[in-house]
């Protein structure tokens, strides 16, 4: 007997009030539990996945074979690719940690600016996004929360700065994975959406720096270095712009981050603040920060270019393995396609969700050796040797490298658990539904929609997945551009990327500040929430406001919606 398609349900209580409340309940357990209660992340991502599959079964209908499956499906994503790409980064920091690299690196950085402001600047803005572009997936709050923290920044002020700056670049992360994947879902043309794109995401790029030293020194710390901020904006932004609109969303975040890094370490040849800030000017975490002994100058090249070595030899591997044809290389040596048994097409999504029923592919790739993780698995290996650790020695790093990080890999499994059997079950559709009644108002809510999509699932690419037919069904109905709200989906997403689970463990995880992510959590909400709304009062105004509606494209014809996924 061949197993029934199960369609999903958007109201199953008849009220579609009541359904949105019912749909919201693994969401409220879960940041609840993290953000009020303070429940370690492990469990409360337990207690989240328990009514994820509660609602699902019992109040959505879904039967209880898919909905563990889904849930297998999400945990085996979160420990594969993502899981993966976080080991591996941590163990490339203790080994640079446990050989002293780390502070030649923090005395390397001084050469650019002793000012702390400068260095977040440059570390957690213009080189993550290096990162975000090349990798995607946490890479970047991975390795530059763990950078911070070695340069004597306190827990909290590394992972919630780390999280604020990533935002700008997360749409065109991992070589555009979010765009492309967007337009795959909407049928709309990848180089439109990629241009709509473009012409958000760069007023934000020039705002994320000032409200990044804003967040960490107060406004009037801020206006102090206000000049090298605005470098490193504008830098980052018109790259962006011309990329995303005359060639695609490929190098978007790749081109802006050198050309951002390149310009702001000439402009601090040249500029300094009157006043340097060579101080943490407070102390964000809920515990005594251990001191930090001030490093001496560095003299020799030879030691600072061997303290970025390692992480030179990441960007160059994370760079390589995130090229396409890399990749296809790679994965025609090996790789695992598997169907996941009693999910695979067996989940239908209806309208209004999609313009006509589609089925939901549930394929696992297992692909061991193109995994971004494994390309920074082969830099830390090449990175050791150079260090000087024999092959022993290695493994026995990496040995302690994981016991370090069990929980935090449960967290993300349980995490990703979560996320697909809302995506699944039809739960995450039922709370988009409820966004798209806000008629006029709908391009701001639009917006929030995507930003609820990240802070559900930890990707912009997976929200886009998740509500991009949605965005273009519900903008054809209001007489909106389809291709500024499927866009709008993407650009209001990056802001919910500093309040998703997943990246706020990756966080705590890079800075070894275990148990508190509901600090972080409480730290960077605000940020998140008041920055996603500035997205959607922009959408806004190229809905409706000349001139700001002259930076949309001329409406498209109408299109079927592609199966999403």
């Amino acid at each position: 007997m061949e197993p029934q398609v199960w369609a999903q349900v958007y109201n199953p209580t008849g009220s579609m009030v009541l359904s949105t409340i019912v749909a919201a309940i693994p969401v409220v357990v879960l940041l609840g539990a993290i953000g009020i209660l303070e429940i370690k992340a492990h469990i409360a991502a337990i207690l989240g996945l328990a009514a994820a599959l509660l609602v699902a079964i019992v109040g959505f209908g879904m039967p209880a074979g898919m909905a563990g499956m889904a849930a297998v499906y999400g945990a085996g994503y979160g420990l594969w690719p993502i899981g993966w790409i976080i080991l591996n980064v941590i163990f490339l920091y203790q080994l640079t940690s446990k050989k002293g690299e780390f502070d030649v690196l923090q005395r390397s950085i001084r050469g650019i600016s002793d000012d702390r402001r400068l260095q977040l600047l440059f570390i957690a803005f213009s080189f993550g996004a290096f990162f975000e572009g090349a990798a995607g997936f946490g890479t970047p709050v991975a390795v530059t929360a763990a950078m911070l923290i070695g340069l004597g920044f306190s827990p909290l002020a590394a992972s919630g700065l780390s999280l604020i700056a990533n935002t700008a670049p997360v749409a065109y992360g991992a070589l555009g994975t979010p765009v492309i994947a967007l337009s795959a879902v909407t049928g709309l043309d990848l180089q439109e959406l990629s241009a709509m794109i473009g012409r958000q995401l760069p007023f934000f790029s020039v705002i994320v720096p000032f409200w990044l030293i804003w967040a960490f020194v107060g406004f009037r710390g801020m206006i102090e270095v206000w000049p090298a901020l605005l470098v490193a904006g504008v830098a980052f932004a018109i790259p962006q712009y011309l990329v995303s609109n005359f060639h695609g969303p490929w190098l978007v975040d790749v081109v802006a981050a050198i050309v951002s890094m390149g310009c702001l370490a000439l402009f601090l040849r040249v500029w300094h603040p009157r006043k340097v800030m060579t101080e943490t000017p407070r102390d964000w975490s809920s515990r005594p920060e251990e001191p930090h002994a001030r490093p001496a100058d560095v003299t020799s090249r030879g030691a600072v270019m061997k303290a970025w070595l390692p992480w030179i030899i990441l960007s160059v591997l994370v760079f390589l393995w995130g090229l396409p044809q890399v990749k296809a290389w790679l994965d025609g040596i090996w790789i695992a396609k598997l169907p996941v048994a009693h999910l695979h097409n067996l989940v239908q999504k209806v309208p209004p969700v999609v313009a006509a029923p589609a089925v939901e592919p549930a394929v696992y790739n297992l692909n061991l050796l193109s995994a971004t993780g494994s390309g920074i698995l082969v830099a830390a290996i090449i990175s050791g040797f150079v260090l000087g650790y024999g092959p022993l020695g290695l493994i026995r790093m990496y040995g302690r490298t994981l016991y370090l990080v069990r929980y935090s890999l449960l967290t993300i499994a349980c995490m990703l658990a979560l996320g697909y059997v809302t995506r699944y079950s039809g739960t995450d559709a039922t709370l988009g539904l409820a966004f798209a009644q806000a008629g006029w108002l709908y391009p701001l809510f639009g917006t929030l929609l995507g930003w609820l999509g990240v802070a559900l699932t930890g990707s912009d690419t997976a929200s886009n997945v998740l509500f991009g037919g949605l965005q273009k069904v519900t903008s054809q109905q209001l007489g909106l551009n389809p291709v500024l709200m499927a866009a709008a989906n993407s650009s209001g997403g990056v802001m919910g990327k500093m309040i998703d689970a997943q990246s706020i463990v990756v966080a705590s995880t890079a800075t070894r500040w275990y148990g508190h992510e509901g600090s972080i959590l409480r730290y960077v909400f605000f940020h998140s929430i008041a920055l996603a709304v500035l997205v959607g009062l922009l959408v806004m105004a190229q809905a409706y406001v000349d001139p700001f509606t002259r930076l949309v494209p001329p409406m498209p014809p109408a299109a079927t919606t592609a199966p999403a996924g």
